[in-house]
């Protein structure tokens, strides 16, 4: 792993990171706004059934998904945060020695916001980590922002777009199914913060 890439791994790993994310999902306007009401809906409508969720964070995701999914994220103050709000969550090592690391305990996994925050190589390790838990013909999918999101973060080390993504899944022996743009057409990238590239891979 790069030097720069360590750097910005650990810098989501700390309690400050988790403070910044509460900060910035409970900006009043966002709850008055609702906005993550497209949000919720786009991942209910992908129907991922029993999920992993991989890089929780706050569990802004998890609490979205079925109610026997699980949360895992390296940071342990976001793990409590998760925890506090009665979410199945655990730290990396918590989660490899629960009863939850076995083959076939998940329909899909989630990996939302993660690829973007490490190398690429490193980015293949951890999610190769986790393929063992999901069922055959399982799907993964993965959530990364555009451009004035990948911006918005100084913790971001590489932006992961369509083609990256499915590179990604290509080198872990994924079959890319679909990729879209959301909440908005892939033109609002560049000046709205929270579109995303949706990436809906299967497992062999």
């Amino acid at each position: 792993m790069s030097q720069t890439g360590q750097e910005n791994h650990t810098g989501t790993a700390g309690e400050d990171y988790t403070r910044r994310l509460q900060r910035l999902g409970g900006a009043r306007w966002k709850q008055l706004l609702d906005v993550q009401a497209p949000y919720r809906w786009n991942l209910r409508r992908l129907q991922l059934g029993r999920t992993l969720d991989v890089g929780s964070g706050l569990g802004r995701n998890l609490i979205n998904l079925g109610s026997d999914s699980v949360g895992v994220d390296h940071n342990p103050t976001s793990v409590a945060h998760c925890r506090e709000l009665g979410l199945e969550a655990y730290t990396t090592e918590e989660f490899l020695a629960s009863e939850y690391a076995r083959p076939d305990a998940f329909d899909s996994m989630l990996a939302a916001h993660l690829l973007e925050h490490m190398p690429a190589e490193q980015a293949r390790e951890v999610i190769s980590m986790y393929l063992p838990f999901l069922r055959s013909g399982g799907r993964a999918v993965f959530i990364t922002p555009q451009e004035r999101g990948y911006r918005s973060d100084a913790t971001h080390v590489r932006f992961v777009g369509f083609a990256e993504a499915a590179e990604t899944c290509r080198e872990l022996g994924l079959t890319v199914e679909r990729q879209y743009s959301f909440p908005f057409p892939r033109a609002f990238g560049k000046i709205f913060t929270y579109n995303e590239f949706i990436t809906v891979a299967r497992l062999p």
